[in-house]
C-alpha cells in the first residue's frame, strides 16, 4: 500500500476532512475517502477504494476524466515517479514493395499508486487532459505478461 504523505506539502483529497460528528459517533477516515467510477467498463481497483494514497492525477481518486482514445501497450520503463513509458508496436504498409515494416511509438502515461506496474506488463491507458509536458494518458488496467521486454509483437 502506498504511503499518503511522501511529499513535503501535506497531501489531502479535496473534501472537507473535519466532518462533524453525526449522532455522537465519529466518522472514520474510510468513510471520508472519495473515489469514482471512470466508466467505459473499467472497474475501480480496491486499492483506490480502501487505500490511503493521495494522487490528484489519479482517474479513480483525483479530478481527471478519461475521454478520447483507449490504447494498449507494453511497459518498458518505470523509472519516473508515478509515470511509466509504454511501447506500442505496429506495422506500416509500403506500397512500392507491397510489404509491411515494423514501427513503434513510445508513450508516457501516469500510473496511479493503486496499480503495481512492472516492466513487461501490458497496460490499458485512457486519454485525459494534459497532466504535464509529455503525459496525456492515464493507466486504467494492468495485466501481467510473460513475454520479453524488447521483442516486437502484439503484446
Amino acid at each position: 500500500m502506498a504511503d499518503a504523505q511522501i511529499e513535503k506539502a501535506f497531501q489531502k483529497q479535496h473534501l472537507f476532512q473535519n466532518a462533524k460528528v453525526r449522532g455522537g459517533k465519529k466518522v472514520s477516515t474510510k468513510d471520508k475517502r472519495w473515489y469514482k467510477d471512470v466508466g467505459l467498463g473499467f472497474k475501480t481497483p480496491s486499492e483506490a477504494i480502501n487505500g490511503t494514497y493521495v494522487d490528484k492525477k489519479c482517474p479513480f481518486t483525483g479530478d481527471v476524466s478519461i475521454r478520447g482514445r483507449i490504447l494498449t501497450g507494453k511497459v518498458i520503463s518505470t523509472k519516473m515517479t508515478r509515470t511509466i513509458i509504454i511501447r506500442r508496436d505496429y506495422l506500416h504498409y509500403i506500397p512500392k514493395y507491397n510489404r509491411y515494416e515494423k514501427r513503434h511509438k513510445n508513450l508516457a502515461a501516469h500510473a496511479s499508486p493503486a496499480f503495481r506496474v512492472e516492466v513487461g506488463d501490458v497496460v490499458t491507458v485512457g486519454q485525459c487532459r494534459p497532466l504535464s509536458k509529455t503525459v496525456r494518458f492515464n493507466v486504467l488496467r494492468v495485466s501481467k505478461s510473460k513475454a520479453s521486454a524488447k521483442a516486437f509483437g502484439k503484446f
